[in-house]
């Protein structure tokens, strides 16, 4: 190698592998998390629908990169989903999404909270305090980052969370919410849709 910048890139990454202040522990915990951490460093390497098949998500599902699912092995998800950069979905306590719907830049669904181990004063690593519970967001939804998703919240079919909203309650069908807490802004009926569509000059593609 005749370039001195990699060649002096190389030596110091030697130098940091061999010295005896970068220590790896082997526990059940910390080899798990590895797995995941490797994983994800391979993930940078694919596109988008390559990274929700090493996922094991169904035909049609991209994921973008630096998005975070978490114990994937705990999402029932449906086809043609798309999850943005830095969206993070939950799925430690359950999690079930369905077709064709959007989880935007920076949107956060969760299915567990570890407020109770903060007040106990137990944030140790396996605390008895976690409450996990299962999150349904539906079909043909929207859901627009940074926006929150609180454990336990189900979410109906076609429904747009706008961005910024925290929902902290179940949001029913064909709906638009948005907010801190979220409410209920308007309906979303195929008079809103064909509107819409017209607005955007979308109208011919039906």
């Amino acid at each position: 190698m005749n370039d001195p910048v990699k060649q002096g890139i190389l030596e110091l990454a030697k130098a940091i592998w061999s010295s005896d202040s970068l220590r790896f522990l082997d526990t059940e915990r910390t080899r798990g998390l590895r797995e995941d951490i490797l994983r994800k460093l391979l993930a940078l390497a694919m596109t988008d629908d390559e990274r929700a098949a090493m996922l094991g998500l169904p035909d049609g599902c991209r994921v973008r990169e630096s998005a975070k699912i978490i114990s994937p092995k705990n999402l029932v998800c449906g086809e043609y989903v798309w999850v943005g950069e830095n969206a993070v979905l939950d799925a430690s306590g359950g999690l079930q999404v369905g077709s064709h719907t959007t989880f935007a830049v920076g949107a956060l669904v969760w299915t567990h909270g570890s407020v109770l181990a903060n007040l106990e004063l137990d944030n140790r690593s396996g605390n008895p305090w976690i409450v996990r519970k299962p999150t349904k967001i539906g079909s043909g939804c929207y859901i627009g980052g940074p926006s929150s998703i609180y454990p336990g919240v189900t979410i109906g079919n076609k429904v747009i969370v706008l961005p910024m909203s925290v929902v902290a309650e179940d949001v029913p069908d064909n709906v638009m919410v948005g907010g801190s807490p979220a409410r209920i802004i308007r309906a979303i009926d195929e008079e809103w849709m064909a509107r819409y569509r017209e607005q955007n000059e979308l109208q011919n593609l039906l």
